[in-house]
């Protein structure tokens, strides 16, 4: 046996991510392997936002809808980094939903979470608001109302550095081939593949935290079977050029009951999405021809500017896997969680996430090892709500967006000779660890080569010794969005000088 843990989690999306880190902090040695890139499938292709799902209330999700609220304000504290609040417009089409149901919603939104502080709902007239900027003037009345927005990738990565510095194994592109319990039952034995080597550790409970794989892994890698399911959904979304002036996200109801947001995105592009296509199996998806045209269409129906598919300059798909509760509308299958144990106590654990999304990604792990303490009587308690992840240790100040701006003020401040763009954008990358990337920089000459946009070789190096990175796609799609602002030509060079440095692949 080359290692044995306390747990051992197989899944390296934001699940088993925050999973490994609340288990890190009480006190287990963890272990985690992730069988591609961490954030690489559903947690990396989400719409980016912690919220608490406003048409959710519409299927009586109250108890989901309530946990999501309250966690966007411990989010936005744990990494005030990564997300920020964000204002959404919703324009009122009265053919769709009447405005006191919408006025209804709204009130339950903004008090179904009493400690609330970020702004609540209001009505606006949208030709006198500059709420209205960005929508045909025939749009007269909405409303606005608050939620978050997250960097989903980089979510994940601040977990796995957090569990790291609290002595996690973290494990990247590494397979869980088989797990199989012991003859006495106590432990686990597992067997992992990494670049053809195989190795065998243990541990005395596990965590399948796989997304979309998680029935299959039970299936086909484990002893274990179960009656619950997951439901997939491919969610797709699209990035066109800036479509409106201002910092605001439009909220767009459509004719099919479905709703499709317009979000400001990585400085020059506005985010689209999302779609609901229920699909049989987790292979990698990609969003179609018919999907472009749908979110074209949807915004195209709202927006000022145009908004047509060959406008679209990247597109992205990500696989839900939701929890199946029989519904047949995909739009309409639940949000929320289940987790399911097996192994009474005395028997080495094995706990099975379904279901779950990012804003709710704490409070599921939270559950997790209430879910696994009969088994490990002498961990630590929950601690998570209080504490920033790693590098999301900022300042306090009146607001989460003042003490952002004030950090980023200050390392401007200590190296003037950088653009100012560039350090705002490597403070939202890395937070406080920007003072690590930047250690003996002092002008652009000492970032090494310049691959475009806000992408320099002191970063991509930084990106591979400290956050796993391995392949160009894993810098330019997930670690930055910098892919975004490079020509064809300037990714295929990255990608070329990716190719030729050596690899961690420890």
């Amino acid at each position: 046996m080359d290692e044995t843990y306390d747990l051992f989690v197989v899944g390296g999306g934001i699940n088993g991510a925050g999973i490994a880190c609340d288990a890190a902090g009480r006190g287990l040695k963890v272990g985690l392997c992730e069988m591609n890139d961490f954030a690489s499938a559903t947690s990396s292709a989400s719409t980016k936002l912690i919220h608490g799902g406003l048409r959710y209330l519409e299927h009586y999700e109250f108890r989901l809808v309530r946990e999501a609220l309250q966690e966007r304000e411990v989010l936005l504290a744990k990494a005030p980094h990564l997300s920020w609040p964000l204002r959404f417009v919703l324009p009122h089409e009265p053919h769709l939903r009447p405005r006191w149901l919408l006025r209804l919603g709204l009130f339950l939104y903004d008090h179904l979470d009493l400690r609330m502080e970020l702004p609540k709902s209001q009505s606006v007239e949208l030709g006198r608001s500059p709420f209205g900027r960005g929508l045909k003037p025939t749009f007269k009345k909405g409303f606005v109302y608050s939620d978050a927005w997250v960097d989903d990738a980089r979510m994940v990565i601040a977990n796995l550095k957090s569990a790291r510095n609290m002595g996690a194994t973290i494990l990247s592109r590494t397979r869980c081939l088989s797990a199989a319990r012991t003859a006495q039952g106590t432990d686990w034995t597992i067997e992992l593949e990494h670049r053809g080597q195989r190795r065998r550790v243990g541990a005395r409970g596990l965590v399948n935290a796989s997304g979309p794989w998680v029935k299959s892994f039970l299936d086909g890698a484990s002893p274990v079977r179960t009656q619950k399911r997951v439901r997939l959904v491919k969610g797709s979304h699209v990035v066109v050029p800036r479509l409106h002036d201002g910092d605001h996200a439009f909220i767009l109801q459509n004719d099919d009951n479905r709703i499709v947001f317009v979000i400001p995105y990585e400085r020059d592009f506005s985010l689209i999405g999302t779609t609901d296509i229920a699909v049989e199996d987790g292979t990698a998806p990609v969003c179609s021809p018919e999907e472009v045209a749908y979110l074209c269409d949807i915004a195209g129906h709202y927006m000022d500017k145009p908004v047509r598919p060959q406008d679209v300059v990247w597109t992205y798909s990500g696989v839900r896997p939701l929890f199946d509760d029989g519904d047949d509308d995909p739009s309409a299958v639940t949000r929320d969680y289940v987790l399911e144990i097996d192994g009474a106590v005395g028997t080495a654990p094995l706990l099975s996430v379904f279901g779950g999304k990012i804003t709710t990604f704490r409070r599921l792990a939270e559950h997790a090892l209430e879910d696994l303490k009969p088994h490990f009587r002498a961990m630590g308690g929950a601690w998570t709500s209080g504490k920033t992840l790693a590098d999301g240790e900022l300042a306090l100040a009146d607001t989460f967006e003042a003490a952002f701006d004030r950090f980023v003020e200050g390392v401007q401040a200590l190296r003037p000779e950088l653009p100012a763009g560039l350090v705002r954008a490597l403070c939202r990358r890395h937070g406080t660890g920007v003072d690590a990337l930047l250690a003996g920089v002092r002008g652009v000459a000492d970032l090494g080569r310049h691959f475009g946009g806000h992408l320099y070789e002191r970063e991509a190096r930084y990106l591979m010794a400290e956050e796993w990175a391995q392949e160009a796609e894993d810098i330019l799609w997930r670690r930055t969005k910098e892919g975004l602002h490079l020509s064809g030509a300037q990714r295929a060079a990255f990608g070329e000088w990716m190719s030729g440095q050596p690899r961690n692949f420890t």
